[in-house]
């Protein structure tokens, strides 16, 4: 959607060029009251903003005066101390420190009447210290000075909110026409000429506008592409050391919800105030587009999730109608496909970011939404309460690489409380027929893969082995008899135990041959062979007997997947 601000691209440039809506020494200096001022010293301060003005009237004034402050003076307070006594050159250069230790914009002094001329010191210390000093003409008013430069900050500011205002509208009515993110970001980034981008809170880039390489230079994205929102403060700042520029962000906040971030970057110039309080603008209505999008997602993610659900449990109709279904949802399903399930390893309590009410499970979800969109964008990907079911697109040839590519950009945002996850990947499909069963074995990969690898893993269905089966045995208490059984005293939970089954392990994968077994467990030849004859004490003559040892590593195995559970 192509939308425009409802101002000319020539008014928004003379604020941008006037320092924004900050008034500075040099500024004040061209009102009609201070026409013919001289700067005596101090010239490197004439960029100070000023944000008032006072006027001295007393010698001590250092307890009075406000930072950015304008100081205006005749020469009586520097000619007479507080009880009469005439000051020296030491005093007004001590006076001047003062001033440019309080944040004073500068002190423009009247002469004439009570001092002729500033002493050396003084200017030696305002040149020293970058405080601007200047001697004010003879027709100059304080009246007039004052009111000037408060007519001019009210100017500037009331133009700065005024195109702040605009600008709202104009973003406004970009979403209530039906634009979205992308948009608001172009439209930003135009008329500033900066480079923009919209994050998740996690540092998930939803979208980029204006020069996107000159942003993704700076080094505030890891590998994945996310955006570090941990190393980027709110407000204005200089871009990282080493790179040019400034950086402003600010967080996208509706409702008392963190929805995420708004990042504005410049490299060739200042972005200032404007530019700054309008992205401030330009994040309220940002944070209305992402509310707007999570009501009308809510919708459809409840009918996507209600008909995928069915069709996974082959309750959605024949594979045709599955297949009409999946099409008027806008998912393609026409080609072979992998069932991927992800899961949150349980270990871990349910927690919630502050200022958010999207849980760990909510972010899951969006973490691989993200993700499968941004490879194929017609793949259906939906979170249920407890899993993340996705339908990939892949081959028998490419489902490993493919698959663990996705789970590694998902994995690879763990900021703010992203808890870890295992996911389990069924055999690939060439009919919606075989959806159920694909879906089964994926729940089952995920199940056995955690018990048999740990959490945080990847299982695919056909790298399970006799896993597989053991699986099917829901009857935990018969699989301990089994174990107690076959292994006897070996299957007690204590470290001998624990040792010698290691042994034994090694002594299977290395089909029982001694000499190779005692190099892979640094064993002594001897030692190997003294251990044989205590395990074969305990569970009999495996060494030759076949059918003990299919039983013996069965029962390892059950072992192990008990442990991993």
């Amino acid at each position: 959607m192509d939308r425009s601000a409802k101002y000319s691209s020539e008014e928004l440039q003379h604020l941008l060029e006037g320092g924004d809506y900050r008034l500075t020494v040099r500024d004040v200096l061209e009102l009609p009251s201070l026409r013919g001022a001289e700067v005596l010293a101090g010239h490197g301060g004439l960029r100070h903003l000023v944000q008032s003005v006072n006027v001295m009237e007393v010698p001590d004034i250092l307890a009075w005066v406000k930072p950015n402050e304008l100081l205006v003076t005749t020469g009586f307070p520097l000619r007479y101390g507080r009880t009469g006594e005439l000051l020296d050159d030491t005093d007004l250069s001590d006076l001047v420190d003062g001033l440019a230790r309080r944040g004073v914009a500068a002190l423009a002094v009247k002469t004439g009447r009570y001092l002729d001329e500033l002493p050396e010191a003084m200017l030696h210390m305002a040149e020293q210290r970058g405080i601007p000093l200047l001697v004010l003409p003879v027709t100059a008013g304080f009246d007039e000075v004052i009111s000037e430069v408060f007519t001019k900050l009210v100017a500037k500011q009331s133009a700065a909110l005024d195109i702040a205002d605009r600008l709202h509208r104009s973003l406004t009515s970009i979403v209530l026409e039906g634009g979205d993110l992308p948009q608001i970001a172009a439209e930003f980034a135009a008329l500033f000429d900066v480079s923009v981008l919209i994050c998740s809170p996690d540092g998930r880039v939803l979208t980029e506008a204006g020069d996107s390489a000159a942003l993704n230079a700076l080094p505030l994205f890891e590998s994945t592409g996310r955006f570090l929102t941990e190393r980027v403060a709110v407000g204005l700042q200089n871009a990282p050391k080493g790179f040019p520029g400034q950086l402003a962000l600010t967080r996208v906040v509706a409702g008392g919800t963190d929805h995420g971030r708004m990042v504005a970057y410049a490299g060739t110039h200042e972005l200032g105030a404007v530019v700054v309080q309008a992205l401030e603008r330009a994040a309220t209505v940002a944070a209305l587009a992402v509310t707007k999008q999570l009501a009308v997602a809510a919708v459809e993610s409840k009918f996507r999730g209600d008909f995928l659900r069915d069709a996974l449990i082959g309750e959605a109709g024949s594979p045709a109608e599955v297949s009409a279904h999946f099409t008027q949802l806008g998912w393609d399903v026409t080609r072979p496909l992998a069932v991927v399930v992800a899961e949150l390893d349980v270990d871990h309590p349910e927690s919630q970011h502050a200022n958010s009410t999207r849980t760990d499970q909510d972010r899951l979800s969006d973490g691989w939404q993200q993700v499968v969109r941004t490879h194929e964008r017609t793949a259906p990907s939906v979170g249920f309460r407890h899993e993340v079911v996705t339908l990939f697109p892949t081959s028998t040839d490419r489902a490993v690489r493919d698959i663990e590519g996705l789970v590694r950009k998902v994995a690879g945002d763990r900021t703010s409380g992203r808890r870890s996850f295992s996911t389990g990947v069924s055999r690939v499909i060439y009919s919606l027929a075989d959806l159920p069963a694909a879906y089964d074995q994926a729940c089952t990969a995920v199940v056995v893969g955690r018990r048999i690898n740990g959490p945080g893993q990847i299982a695919h269905f056909d790298e399970l082995g006799v896993h597989r089966l053991l699986s099917l045995q829901t009857d935990k208490s018969e699989l301990r008899s089994f174990t107690d059984d076959v292994l006897k005293s070996l299957s007690a939970d204590n470290a001998e135990a624990a040792d010698l089954r290691l042994t034994l392990q090694t002594l299977l994968d290395c089909n029982c041959n001694v000499a190779e077994a005692s190099r892979a467990l640094h064993m002594h030849y001897n030692t190997l062979r003294y251990r044989i004859g205590k395990l074969e004490s305990v569970v009999g003559s495996f060494t030759d007997d076949p059918v003990l040892r299919l039983n013996v590593s069965l029962a390892l195995q059950v072992m192990k997947m008990h442990e991993m559970s």
